[in-house]
């Protein structure tokens, strides 16, 4: 079933709350930490400073220091988050379309 599969030991977390948020925010150039901030209302810089972390190390974004008081960090997608946006905006326009359906799935759960 999963023979076609590539093995993965550590997944990459496109999936969890926040990746396609920032992913969504990149992909129109790079940004400031602090312009990161804006778009991604209720993300604390704990939990945004991680994703990022997260999402370097996973070669998504880049991250460049410029040299300077103060310090100017700059975060981008690399080639291999932006190969994201495309899937991304299929999962959204699915989303946008099956929304009501899933909506209602979920109230026929619900109620038993």
């Amino acid at each position: 079933m999963f023979a076609g599969c590539a093995p993965v030991t550590s997944p990459v977390r496109i999936g969890d709350k926040w990746t396609a948020k920032i992913i969504r925010c990149l992909q129109d150039g790079p940004r400031r930490y602090s312009e990161l901030k804006v778009p991604l209302t209720g993300i604390t810089p704990k939990v945004l400073t991680e994703s990022l972390r997260s999402m370097e190390r996973d070669g998504l974004v880049t991250r460049t220091a410029y040299p300077g008081i103060p310090p100017k960090v700059v975060y981008e997608l690399s080639p291999l988050g932006h190969s994201l946006v495309e899937p991304l905006d299929t999962m959204c326009a699915w989303s946008r379309a099956n929304l009501p359906k899933v909506l209602s799935a979920r109230d026929a759960y619900d109620v038993g």
